[in-house]
């Protein structure tokens, strides 16, 4: 499956961005998906994670009610809502795929095979 991430962009504190990740090649539903974020200097990190039907998701503590992730199997896309924004969010953001029979989410980034080129979200204080 091949991933194409979009929606970064610079935004003040406190504003909100939504990324997209458009999936292609395969059939979308088959894929438990992940958006992760890496900022310089710093490891990879899953922010969010998302079942193959969506009906499970995970958050790291960091970004727990803050960021909602979603998936539309249909139009074989995937979704980051980030709201009340932080400097620290500012990052390269990727969406992953990872091919799964189960319904369960996963949650490290070695779990997954597929990978989008990533977006920079910026956040201004």
């Amino acid at each position: 499956v091949q991933l194409q991430a979009s929606g970064g962009g610079l935004v003040q504190a406190g504003g909100s961005l939504r990324l997209s990740c458009a999936a292609s090649g395969r059939p979308f539903s088959n894929y438990a998906v992940g958006w992760s974020r890496q900022a310089p200097g710093m490891e990879r990190e899953l922010v969010a994670v998302i079942s193959r039907a969506g009906s499970v998701k995970s958050y790291t503590d960091s970004v727990k009610g803050r960021f909602a992730i979603s998936r539309d199997n249909v139009k074989n896309t995937a979704f980051l809502q980030m709201n009340s924004l932080k400097p620290e969010d500012t990052a390269v953001y990727y969406c992953a795929a990872a091919h799964t029979v189960s319904g369960a989410v996963i949650r490290t980034t070695v779990g997954y095979q597929y990978w989008g080129q990533g977006t920079q979200v910026t956040v201004s204080s």
